[in-house]
This record gives structure tokens, sequence and C-alpha cells, in this order.
């Protein structure tokens, strides 16, 4: 490997840049491989969310290697005070749009709740969906021991999947928004929950709100790649939702979001300039007519 070829990532190993995540050269789809691969170089790499071809190709140019069809279009994008009521009919339409829109990123599709609940026959011909008529690359399902023989059947069915636990949403009315593995016994519970995840045949497991010491504690002893999502800094991943990121989110946003961009500003200027002008008679103007 030449000097030109390498970097450095975060925790300072040396990344090939020809095989990295983010900025890499290839062109191809990233699979389950390479997440497994950047995990083994020690490769931090971004995950964000994304609903909509035109928004994933964006992303998709930016190089960003995984995206998540997360059922957190029910909040961000469909209008829902939650994640529950979202289907699967929704889920399917949304992350086929994604992958129209993406040529290299992993599309990563949610099951939403009351998709895989049932059992392992259900969570199966719901995955099948998705990746047979959406064409997702990988599917991810909420809770660690008790989806363990959900997260099984798809794993050998050849369906990649990736687990999700601490803060899960469509338990929100059980769970509540708040920090999960507080507390020796709450701890040990998710040590179990993430260990259930990787011995089921995930490809990787989402924290979400997670104390920063127990996520890095259970990113040392796992072998599968962490996504930290309000789980500090020493997860394999990080993920946000992107109307959080860039600003489009109203109101109050969760202490672990960083917002990058103000698109909310930016996009009610510009439709307070076009209604201006409309008004104003300045537009259209003869370049925008035709004759």
């Amino acid at each position: 490997m030449t000097l030109q070829a390498a970097r450095k990532s975060p925790a300072g190993s040396t990344v090939d840049s020809a095989k990295a995540l983010y900025g890499g050269k290839s062109s191809r789809r990233i699979t389950v491989h390479d997440i497994a691969a950047a995990k083994e170089r020690g490769e931090k790499w971004p995950m964000l969310t994304a609903y909509d071809a035109m928004t994933a190709s964006v992303f998709d140019e930016a190089g960003i290697p995984v995206m998540l069809v997360g059922d957190s279009m029910g909040n961000c994008h469909l209008g829902y005070d939650t994640t529950v009521p979202v289907t699967l009919d929704e889920m399917a339409m949304l992350s086929a749009a994604v992958v129209r829109g993406t040529k290299r990123a992993l599309v990563v599709a949610d099951l939403p709740f009351g998709s895989y609940q049932e059992g392992p026959a259900q969570a199966l011909r719901s995955a099948t969906r998705l990746v047979k008529d959406a064409g997702v690359g990988a599917i991810k399902l909420e809770g660690g021991e008790r989806s363990h023989t959900q997260i099984e059947l798809l794993v050998q069915a050849g369906i990649p999947v990736m687990g999700h636990i601490g803060l899960t949403p469509q338990s929100v009315n059980t769970l509540g928004y708040r920090v999960q593995g507080r507390g020796e016994e709450a701890a040990q519970q998710l040590l179990r929950d993430a260990k259930a995840v990787q011995d089921a045949g995930a490809f990787a497991v989402v924290l979400e709100l997670v104390p920063a010491e127990l996520a890095a504690e259970v990113t040392r002893i796992l072998h599968i790649p962490t996504i930290g999502i309000g789980a500090g800094a020493e997860t394999d991943a990080q993920v946000l939702v992107y109307t959080d990121m860039v600003g489009l989110t109203g109101g109050r946003v969760p202490r672990f979001t960083k917002q990058y961009a103000d698109l909310r500003r930016t996009l009610g200027d510009a439709a307070k300039a076009f209604a201006d002008e409309v008004i104003g008679g300045t537009f259209p103007q003869e370049e925008h007519t035709f004759h």
C-alpha cells in the first residue's frame, strides 16, 4: 500500500482509501462484508437516514456508505407522532425510492412495528418483501434476546440483518424516550441483548441512547460493528436522522443531534422570496417565458 493510498482513521489506524467505506474508490454496491472489513481495519463510518430518491442521491454522491430507510419516516416524513403507525406498504414504497436514488450505498430498511413481532415466519415474510420488491441490501429490526429467533431465521434465509438495542422507538409506549442501560441490572441486560443479536447472526447493531461507557464496552466485546446514536464516540459508526442533521426538524431536537445546516430556514426564505415575486409581479420574467 502506497502512502498516497493510505490515510489515518480517527483511532489512528491506517486505512486503505481504495477499500474505505467513506471516500472509497469502488463504484459497486457496498455489502455487509465491506462493513465487517471496516471493523477489522478500525475504520469508523457514517450512516444517515433517507426516505426519498432525491435526498438519497445527494448522500450517495457525498459518499455516505450506508443509508437507513428508518421507521423514523413516521415522525419526520409522514407526519405521525411516533414510529408505531408506519406500515410495511409505506416502508416498501420509500425503500424502493431510496434504492433507485443510490448506486453505491448499502440500503438498510427497518421492519416496522407489527411486521415481525408475531415470530420468525412473519419476520421472514416481511423482510422478503423489502428485499424482493424494494431491492434493499439488508433489514433492521429492534430487540435483543426477544428478537433472537427472528434474526436467526432471516440470516439463515440469506437476508442480512442489522440489530437495534437500547432505546427501541417502537416500544415507546412501554419504554418512553429515555436512556437505556443505566444501573447494573439494565447494563447486564443490554450486554445480553448485544450478544444475542451477534449470536443470531446480525452483521451490525445499533445502540440508541446508551451510556457512553456501556456502549464502548459493547463495542469492545462484539466482533460485529456497533452503530451509535446518542451512545458516545467509541462505537464503530454513527447514525443520525437526516432531517435533524440538516436542520429541517422543527422545534426541540434530541441532545445527541448535531445540526450541520439550517435547511428549514433556507427553504422558508426561498418560499417567501418566491411568494413575494409572484405577488409583486416580478416572476415570471421574460427569460422564464415561452413564445
